[in-house]
């Protein structure tokens, strides 16, 4: 039983938006392909943040976008405000066929920890309940598109991973903060040497087909 997991394909992320990600509308056309591949399950994440988020510059006197402070006990670089609850920068692309979503998986929602996986907040002390989910749904592989790269596409396949998931990124329908230029690059890596599947949106439909 395959799902593919769709990470993030939000107003804030895309252009326009709070946190524009670059060229994170490019892959729009391809992901509504994939979502009529033979997948048994189909799911997407949402950034789901209170105004008040910790993770917020906004919310914190004198710092500012990229400063680092101390949330929840762990360290956490500043955003820009995004995703906040309600509203239009929050809700998916009109972009893409949202219709073909079997169910919708919020994160972020604690206003005093982060969440970049699809499965736990950053300390890994509660859970989404997507494993659980999948786990009833008999689903063994999980294929992983969307953004960002290097935060939530990144941690949400390494949790995967560390779950027991046989778990593929579709390389080229992600795309990545980049705050160094190199950060996409080396957050492929670290999914690969955990165990991830690297693959492209040209490979996806003849794989479908052998696992």
């Amino acid at each position: 039983m395959k799902a593919l997991l769709l990470v993030d394909i939000q107003n804030d992320f895309l252009l326009e938006g709070a946190l524009a990600i670059k060229n994170g509308e490019t892959i729009l056309a391809a992901i509504n392909q994939i979502i009529h591949y033979p997948f048994d399950l189909i799911l997407a994440t949402k950034d789901w943040h209170p105004a008040e988020h910790g993770s917020f510059a906004s919310n914190h006197e004198g710092k500012k976008v990229g400063d680092h402070v101390n949330l929840g006990g762990l360290d956490q670089i500043l955003w820009p405000a995004h995703c906040v609850q309600g509203s239009w920068g929050s809700e998916f692309s009109p972009g893409w066929e949202t219709t073909s979503v079997d169910k919708v998986i919020y994160k972020g929602t604690d206003p005093i920890i982060d969440s970049y996986s699809a499965f736990y907040d950053n300390g890994h002390r509660k859970s989404t309940g997507l494993e659980n989910y999948l786990r009833d749904k008999g689903i063994k592989e999980i294929f992983i598109a969307g953004l960002a790269t290097d935060y939530c596409v990144k941690y949400s396949t390494l949790d995967a991973l560390q779950l027991g998931f046989r778990t593929y990124v579709i390389v080229d329908l992600c795309k990545g903060v980049n705050i160094l230029p190199e950060d996409s690059e080396k957050a492929l890596e670290e999914m690969r040497k955990a165990g991830a599947n690297l693959l492209i949106f040209n490979d996806l439909k003849n794989l479908l087909t052998q696992v």
